[in-house]
């Protein structure tokens, strides 16, 4: 999962880039969750794009209180 989305912020800065990949490691069971979720909706047909922006929309207050 770490590699993935290390290719998917590669256009990211390097500080948030760090950032977000430590809430992935203190947090490992959130994102597989968000991800698995992404994953079913691009298998329903969705653009990877719209799934993944779905999903970050549906667990938005979980995201920010993370972030904190």
């Amino acid at each position: 999962m770490k590699t993935a989305m290390k290719s998917q912020l590669k256009n990211v800065p390097k500080d948030q880039q760090e950032k977000i990949m430590e809430l992935i490691d203190k947090n490992p069971e959130f994102f597989k969750q968000m991800a698995e979720k992404v994953k079913k909706k691009i298998d329903g047909g969705k653009p990877q794009m719209t799934a993944m922006m779905e999903v970050m929309q549906e667990n938005k207050e979980e995201l920010q209180r993370l972030m904190q």
